[in-house]
């Protein structure tokens, strides 16, 4: 072999070499960034669940408040017929 072809497949050996462990870095660097974008799903998830629970919750007592609010405002009707009387209306 002349000099020259084993400086050429000197340099093709080291920059396979180069290529296959920057792929295989490459490789754990995104494995890594899946396993972290999973957790962040799962937490995301974690939120939404817990934000329609709370929406819920107020709806829940919302719907309460609209009851006794009806309550009271016959109630005060009733009263203010009571009092006044209808001629007043």
């Amino acid at each position: 072999m002349t000099p020259e072809i084993t400086a050429i497949l000197g340099v093709g050996i080291a920059l396979a070499g180069l290529i296959v462990s920057l792929s295989i870095r490459t490789e754990r660097r995104f494995e890594r960034l899946e396993r972290r974008l999973e957790r962040l799903e799962q937490r995301l998830e974690q939120s939404e669940q817990r934000t329609a629970e709370r929406f819920e919750r107020l709806e829940n007592r919302f719907s309460s408040l609209e009851q006794r609010m009806a309550r009271l405002e016959g109630m005060l009707d009733g009263l203010r017929e009571a009092m006044f009387g209808r001629a007043a209306s």
